[in-house]
């Protein structure tokens, strides 16, 4: 029997895209599949998959939720022994918070099992949920994303922004209060990052449609900090993080009269980039802010061959 490296091998990994990814985070996924294709990484979409029961869900009917996350669990075991890769912080949040109250807790195990056996699904398996950072940072390494490199970087400082779901309460994906990942990543393919001190401090999240000024304020904060510590743009890992530093910018501009109109990418978008992808594949023309620094530093007159 394989084991689950060599059956990851193998088979490579399934993929989890969330709701967020075929709306407003497009641009992730297209950069994330460009970036797997062009590391030889296979990548397979869990079929049939359904929204995974974060946000609303979880405060209106904690257990419908924890119900449509095991869906997507069961599904994935029936696929095989492989990793689920799942790029949406969200989603990779109440995934793994599934997986571990329904070993916790009896009364959520029975609820989760009698709706899955009412739909002719088995019951979770051994599947482990992983958001890309880790796999690019410890599957696939530094070194092998450095000979793969074929493009130099001659643009602008970037502020590494983290997010909290995907780093606490569980923190395999990286470090929960000083993660340095990305900004690893980042540095191999020759972007230079700053030190940024409100890496991991919430943006809000769905505050912005909620208690509106509260969530713009917070957001705010994170793009002054950027700004005052030298950053040109902000990289990112998460699709709603992402949303709210890019598109609140103007509003912002309104109230406060700042100077602000930064790239906020994610870093599959930088990092596929310099592995070769297209403007289009990585989804780098659907930016609203800082268009005409995504012009100046994206633009194919930069590719150069690297010498690594």
């Amino acid at each position: 029997m394989l084991s689950r490296d060599a059956a990851r091998e193998s088979k490579g990994y399934l993929y989890f895209p969330g709701c967020s990814l075929r709306a407003t985070g497009v641009a992730y996924e297209e950069s994330l599949l460009t970036v797997f294709r062009l590391l030889d990484l296979p990548l397979e979409e869990l079929q049939d998959w359904n929204c995974c029961g974060a946000t609303s869900y979880m405060s209106i009917d904690e257990n419908a939720a924890f119900v449509l996350s095991a869906r997507n669990l069961s599904l994935a075991h029936q696929a095989g022994d492989r990793d689920l890769v799942v790029p949406c912080t969200a989603c990779y949040l109440v995934l793994k918070k599934t997986q571990e109250y329904v070993k916790k807790y009896p009364e959520i195990q029975s609820v989760v099992g009698a709706s899955l056996q009412s739909a002719n699904l088995p019951p979770l398996g051994p599947v482990r949920v992983r958001h890309p950072l880790a796999v690019l940072f410890s599957d696939v390494g530094l070194q092998k994303i450095r000979s793969k490199v074929v493009r130099q970087w001659s643009g602008g400082k970037f502020a590494c922004y983290y997010g909290c779901q995907a780093l606490r309460p569980y923190s395999e994906t990286d470090q929960p209060f000083n993660p340095m990942r990305m900004d690893d990543l980042l540095r191999a393919i020759g972007v230079t990052t700053v030190e940024y001190p409100l890496k991991t401090k919430c943006c809000g999240g769905s505050l912005t449609g909620t208690i509106h000024p509260v969530g713009v304020r917070l957001n705010e904060l994170l793009l002054r900090e950027a700004v005052r510590k030298g950053a040109e743009g902000i990289a990112t890992m998460c699709s709603l993080c992402q949303f709210n530093l890019e598109a609140y910018q103007s509003e912002i501009r309104k109230q406060t009269h700042a100077t602000l109109d930064l790239p906020v990418l994610y870093f599959t978008q930088i990092l596929g980039w310099a592995l070769g992808g297209s403007i289009e594949e990585l989804g780098l023309h659907r930016a609203i802010s800082g268009r005409a620094a995504i012009r100046e530093w994206f633009s194919v007159r930069q590719e150069v061959e690297a010498h690594v």
